[in-house]
């Protein structure tokens, strides 16, 4: 308990209990006599007094339901300091290892004469490094993964299993989910004929960058696709040739990007955003879940809907929507069964 309280910067009042042993983390529900807990919203206040945890990192405001077999650790952000103790108990679950639990060049993988591998390299079975492509030293290529010529991957990367990667180069300490598939032609054709546009860019990956299972990211078409610094990409996204996205940005699962769209740094897209062609989202910007947008997003703004607009905006037609529709109920005469015959 001491070392979560110096770890965290939470607060304790009971001293007597400051040499117990912590040896899991757990929510409120699950959790036992070893256990650390924690809690932020008034929606958990019961399972709050009926935990059995040894320990609960909480607001203030919640120390009066708690049960006084729990040790109290009130702090301003409980969940980050949770994450602070989770990470802490489990440091090998923030960066994915070889699903082949091996540390070195396995026999099955097939590496061309002209690649080069830095130092401390990890390579599966079945994967398959291509000509005149370069790992960075501590990285780790999973089972089947497939990098292209010329693809160039920093150090401390982890490219998972089953992964694609052409005309692509990545930054350090990027890791890339299982499923993955980066750097293939964008979705490019004119006419009525559908004459194909050629797609001659790359995707450049920043450092630090973590992209979810099952993306796909284009390369451009004649400029560079382009994922910004520590940006955090989720399962299932696509993203188009030409688009460049910022630093810091957070992208949810199933948001499309269309070709040539632009996020500026800190950018945050809710779950199932669709982003018409050429359209920017200014610095900070921020989009519902669900939303379709078809105009560009001032910096700073928070825009939803279909189509989106800004966030006011769309509330205030929703409530009138709203209004109309029980309007329009109230004022429908009951159907008799004289109406009906």
């Amino acid at each position: 308990m001491a070392e979560i309280i110096v770890l965290t910067g939470a607060e304790c009042h009971d001293a007597a209990r400051l040499s117990h042993v912590i040896t899991d983390v757990a929510p409120l529900e699950l959790a036992g006599p070893n256990d650390l807990t924690f809690i932020e919203s008034n929606k958990y206040v019961d399972a709050l007094a009926t935990t059995r945890a040894a320990a609960c990192l909480m607001l203030q405001r919640f120390e009066s339901h708690a049960p006084s077999t729990l040790i109290l650790l009130p702090t301003r952000q409980p969940y980050r300091a949770f994450v602070n103790v989770h990470s802490e108990l489990y440091p090998q679950s923030l960066r994915p290892t070889s699903p082949f639990e091996t540390n070195d060049i396995a026999q099955g993988s097939t590496i061309h004469p002209t690649a080069r591998l830095g130092s401390g390299i990890t390579v599966d079975p079945g994967a398959v490094i291509g000509p005149r492509a370069e790992i960075g030293a501590g990285s780790i290529i999973a089972a089947t993964a497939v990098i292209g010529p010329d693809v160039v991957i920093g150090r401390d990367c982890s490219i998972g299993a089953g992964c694609s990667i052409t005309h692509t180069l990545i930054g350090e300490r990027v890791v890339i989910h299982p499923g993955c598939r980066i750097g293939q032609d964008g979705f490019g054709y004119i006419g009525a004929t559908q004459q194909k546009v050629p797609q001659t860019g790359r995707v450049i990956i920043q450092d630090d960058v973590e992209i979810g299972a099952g993306t796909t990211i284009d390369r451009g078409g004649i400029r560079d696709t382009i994922i910004g610094e520590a940006t955090k990409i989720d399962n299932l996204c696509q993203i188009g040739h030409n688009v460049v996205i910022g630093r810091h940005c957070v992208i949810v699962a199933q948001s499309g990007l269309s070709g040539s769209v632009t996020l500026e740094d800190f950018v945050v897209l809710g779950g199932r955003v669709a982003i018409a062609s050429h359209v920017t989202i200014g610095r900070g910007g921020r989009v519902a879940g669900g939303s379709g947008v078809m105009n560009d997003v001032p910096p700073g703004t928070t825009w939803g809907g279909y189509p989106a607009r800004p966030r006011m905006q769309w509330l205030r037609q929703l409530v009138t929507l709203a209004r109309l529709t029980k309007a329009g109920d109230a004022t429908e005469a009951p159907s008799t069964l004289s109406d009906q015959s």
